[in-house]
């Protein structure tokens, strides 16, 4: 997959010479985290984010307590991340998700030479991975270890289609034993009893979990933590409570 299948396209953008109350408002109606900056020959110079917005307030700038005049004057243009890490449109969706880990950033522009086309994000790399993993299907998820020799994976697949049933998703990652993989699969159509049997007597593979997953979200199966934001743009209020009612 690559990332252009999973990207937002046409994003939103702002100009340098955007103002701080306007980048804010705009965050916050449109539920973004971060805004590419685009000058009047539409070349991307700059990313603005919910962190950059927090860092730049006037207390920050100017040590000192200001009025609204400074936000709704104070440019973007000085305090935008000029340093902006990109990726190609054609870019594999698992190396788009190592740059955001390995920089800590939520957001990717993605170009098509030195145009923007499009935006990642860790939500739109987490949607795919979930749909990866059948989160949008209902059926038997099986988790297995499987050993490194030739031919299982096949075997396994095989005697799904044997029994009659229906892979949806396949998954697989190394665990903490370099010889054998960590394999989830999604399975409709299969009897439970018999699609075990067939995972460990016939081809003998170690079954670790097998339950049955429902494609719909269970109410109530939420952490208390499902409501904070890592970068609270909406706290701003306190500061600006005139932000919104901003022309």
């Amino acid at each position: 997959m690559q990332v252009h299948e999973c990207m937002t396209v046409n994003p939103i953008t702002i100009s340098p010479k955007t103002t701080y109350a306007q980048a804010c408002r705009l965050l916050r109606l449109k539920k973004l985290h971060a805004l590419p900056v685009i000058d009047k020959e539409g070349e991307l110079v700059g990313m603005i984010t919910e962190r950059n917005l927090l860092e730049i307030s006037p207390v920050a700038v100017l040590g000192v307590h200001t009025n609204r005049d400074f936000w709704s004057t104070f440019t973007l243009e000085e305090a935008m991340t000029r340093q902006v890490i990109t990726v190609e449109e054609d870019c594999p969706l698992e190396e788009a998700a190592r740059i955001l880990i390995d920089h800590k950033i939520g957001s990717l522009p993605v170009m098509r030479g030195h145009k923007l086309v499009g935006v990642i994000t860790e939500s739109d790399i987490f949607l795919a991975m979930t749909e990866a993993l059948g989160g949008s299907s209902e059926g038997l998820r099986i988790t297995i270890r499987l050993p490194e020799d030739k031919g299982e994976l096949g075997a396994i697949t095989d005697g799904i289609i044997k029994l009659g049933g229906r892979l949806m998703s396949l998954a697989t990652y190394w665990g903490n034993n370099p010889f054998k993989r960590i394999i989830t699969l999604k399975v409709q159509g299969v009897d439970r009893e018999e699609l075990l049997i067939m995972l460990e007597w016939t081809i003998e593979v170690q079954v670790i979990d097998c339950c049955e997953s429902s494609a719909e979200s269970r109410p109530g199966a939420t952490s208390s933590a499902t409501n904070t934001e890592v970068f609270p743009i909406q706290n701003l209020d306190a500061k600006i409570p005139w932000l919104l009612d901003s022309k």
